[in-house]
């Protein structure tokens, strides 16, 4: 709705849910998220320095961090994504964090959020982030809420990709999750906590605007 107000086209959400319906169309819908109660015991737990305060200031000073699996034909592709709360841009995505750190400049203080998943809590992962400067930060337990942001990107990029696709190939899920993050995502899709303007964008004019 968003992109159409920007090309010069005034519509509400009920006006464009009633071409969808008269064209036999539909919106994609996420799926609800679940998580189960369980009671292992937990290790190098770090304390929530967010408590759901997602707003940055300025950018690589509030990062979140998630993992999920993709099923890609007979097997799981394991996805891990860092979001800057700042612009809600992706700013790395492998199978481990050390990209993002090579694409932003970051200075000590940086607080990289999490779940309490056991990657997350291990001692490897700790030195790595201890060695960058970065201040660690988990969920509580069992809350899905306070890494709502990431939460929500995932649950996007599989109505928006996964989903629509299909993927036969580890090589093609790849590829197409590098378009959705680094052409359609950081570049052209509208995000609400910006103004309804892109990543990309917003990082854009508030450099112009400092």
């Amino acid at each position: 709705m968003q992109e159409l107000k920007a090309l010069g086209f005034p519509c509400s959400v009920n006006y464009v849910a009633d071409i969808l319906r008269k064209q036999g169309l539909k919106a994609r819908n996420g799926k609800a998220f679940r998580y189960s109660q369980h009671s292992l015991e937990m290790n190098n737990v770090a304390d929530n320095l967010l408590w759901r305060n997602f707003k940055a200031a300025e950018p690589n000073t509030k990062w979140t961090t998630d993992i999920t699996y993709i099923w890609v034909k007979n097997r799981w592709l394991y996805l891990a994504t860092v979001m800057d709360l700042y612009s809600r841009s992706i700013v790395g995505w492998s199978l481990d964090t050390s990209m993002a750190f090579k694409r932003r400049n970051v200075c000590a203080g940086l607080v990289i959020h999490s779940d309490r998943g056991v990657q997350y809590r291990s001692q490897r992962y700790l030195d790595f982030m201890a060695r960058k400067g970065g201040r660690p930060s988990m969920s509580r337990k069992g809350n899905c809420w306070d890494n709502a942001p990431m939460e929500s990107f995932f649950s996007r990029l599989k109505v928006e990709l996964i989903y629509a696709e299909q993927y036969e190939s580890i090589e093609d899920a790849k590829s197409g999750i590098f378009e959705y993050i680094e052409v359609f995502y950081n570049r052209v899709r509208r995000h609400s906590a910006n103004g309804y303007v892109s990543p990309a964008e917003f990082e854009r004019m508030t450099a112009i605007a400092a």
